[in-house]
């Protein structure tokens, strides 16, 4: 009898060839799931919420985040994928089913009477191997634009149909590269790229905007609604009537002394908007006076602007935003230059900005201001449309996906061959590195070259081609050519070819075969599963 029945006689109990069975059957139900989504030709599921709202995707950290896993495997083995997706950006799926096919792959040899240990052994020794040939087997590369269009372009294809991600490759490569610092910088900061969502025109008419785009227009009907070569004033200055920050009141014994506070009040805050009008017809006199062309003003403010207030930049041609966003305000000094500022009395030339281009866009009810056109943006937008709200979620997480990819290749100055490559590449050298390896381990060797096809194969099955013709192809291939050329599946013929142009992140094939191996190896050393928490701390009634 377990000694934790006797410590906890409730408990419920699963042991040795059972406790195997059980984490082997969650994390292969797990793959079935996932199976089908896998490359370009994978299909989508559709996600139903409790509310009855639908979800349609293919993208795997979508799926294990949204699908409610009761099985404990299973959900360990999901939140070891999305945490993996969040450090790197991709390959969720590739790592379920990779986890999957090592104990379906160990099943086989246990049911003879092969001990785990000697197994994970054997796992270990081939993830070392499998490491040491990924960093043969990658590509050095430099920043350059072709190859960051055609790695984006890999890893958007697994999310959305070719048409659209080859468009929002490009979109996307173009938006990383505008928000470097410089040349050098190998981590720009994704957070610079605004994504901006408006359900209007189709898929294809997504694009890229050199400056910003926000979600707000101008607040008076006489401002202007398009403007060119405008100086832009970034500020965070209350134009309008507030309450004091400490608890205060104002007392008045007649009528006059109210007005005459009132008064007051409003010569303060209409000293503020004369400020900014005086700054405003210094920069554009002085600029039209030296090449004859006109320039605008436009005053994007965080905090309110009282109606008197925009009366009065209306009356001198000024566009005025009031209650920008926060996370806004530190794109516009990055897309447009110039300094935001706090106070009226910190005015000056140098604090403004600069555009070529602002102009309001009405959708319906809603309004957007374009602010495009700018210098050397360092904060730019990436402009989603789409026909229906899932066409647009499911842009948006391919976008991120895309985004991530080019990151990873701009960190690593390095890519690895796609289209199943880089697996059967390491199959064909495990298999070598086998016969070298003594003992039993070999077994564990072997078991995790064979692991490693499932990629292909699956690959293969999503493209409903033979599977079997399609492996042996493969590795026939690799080894015809000395194991020095990379051999990939190409899915609309399946004949094995060499993939230019199909390129995945070094990181992400490295991280995904370190959670393989380290869940993999954990759950088969597991002989025992307790189910033994306290539910209730209440003894039992009688």
């Amino acid at each position: 009898m377990a000694s934790i029945t006797c410590l906890n006689p409730k408990a419920e109990l699963a042991r040795h060839a059972a406790a195997l069975e059980m984490n082997i059957s969650g994390a292969r139900g797990l793959q079935e799931v996932m199976r089908t989504n896998l490359g370009p030709k994978g299909t989508l599921k559709m996600l139903v919420s409790g509310s009855g709202e639908l979800k349609l995707t293919k993208d795997g950290n979508v799926l294990l985040h949204e699908m409610q896993i009761q099985h404990p495997t299973a959900s360990m083995i999901a939140k070891t994928c999305t945490a993996q997706n969040d450090d790197t950006g991709d390959g969720t799926t590739s790592t379920v089913l990779l986890i999957g096919e090592l104990l379906k792959q160990s099943e086989n040899y246990i049911t003879e009477g092969l001990h785990p240990h000697i197994l994970t052994e054997g796992y270990r020794i081939a993830h070392a191997k499998t490491l040491d040939f990924l960093d043969k087997f990658k590509e050095e590369i430099s920043v350059d634009r072709n190859v960051l269009v055609e790695v984006a372009r890999t890893a958007l294809r697994t999310k959305v149909h070719q048409k659209l991600a080859d468009h929002l490759a490009e979109s996307v490569v173009d938006a990383v590269l505008a928000i470097r610092k410089n040349d050098d910088d190998s981590e720009p900061d994704l957070h610079m790229v605004e994504i901006m969502e408006m359900i209007h025109e189709s898929d294809m008419d997504t694009k890229f905007i050199r400056g910003l785009v926000l979600d707000h227009g101008g607040r008076h009907p006489d401002m202007p609604k398009s403007v060119e070569n405008a100086y832009i004033l970034t500020c965070n200055v209350s134009l309008e009537f507030e309450k004091t920050e400490v608890n205060s009141g104002l007392f008045y014994k007649t009528a006059a002394e109210r007005e005459r506070l009132l008064q007051a009040e409003r010569e303060y805050i209409t000293r503020r908007v004369h400020k900014i009008i005086e700054l405003k017809k210094k920069v554009c006199d002085e600029a039209e006076k030296e090449d004859g062309k006109k320039r605008a003003f436009v005053i994007i403010n965080q905090k309110g602007i009282d109606p008197p207030s925009l009366d009065l930049f209306a009356q001198n041609g000024i566009l005025a935003l009031r209650r920008a966003k926060r996370r806004n305000m530190e794109r516009l000094q990055l897309a447009c230059g110039g300094e935001a500022v706090n106070a009226v009395e910190d005015l000056t030339p140098d604090v403004l900005g600069w555009a070529g281009s602002v102009y309001e866009h009405v959708l319906g009810e809603d309004k957007y201001t374009f602010i495009e056109d700018c210098k050397d943006p360092k904060s730019v937008t990436l402009l989603l449309k789409g026909p229906n709200r899932h066409t647009i979620i499911q842009i948006k997480d391919a976008i991120y996906d895309g985004m991530r990819a080019v990151w990873n290749a701009i960190k690593d100055r390095a890519v690895v061959p796609g289209a199943g490559a880089f697996e059967i590449g390491a199959y064909c050298m495990l298999k070598k590195e086998a016969e070298k390896v003594k003992g039993r381990v070999k077994l564990g060797v072997l078991a995790y070259a064979e692991a490693l096809l499932v990629i292909p194969k699956t690959l293969a099955i999503n493209a409903g081609l033979d599977v079997q013709e399609t492996i042996v192809k493969l590795i026939e291939e690799r080894q015809a050519s000395g194991e020095s050329v990379p051999v990939g599946i190409d899915l609309s013929s399946g004949e094995p070819f060499e993939p230019k142009g199909i390129w995945d992140n070094v990181r992400v094939k490295r991280a995904s075969l370190s959670a393989t191996c380290s869940i993999a190896c954990n759950l088969l050393e597991v002989d025992e599963v307790m189910r033994a928490g306290m539910t209730n701390l209440k003894p039992p009634s009688d």
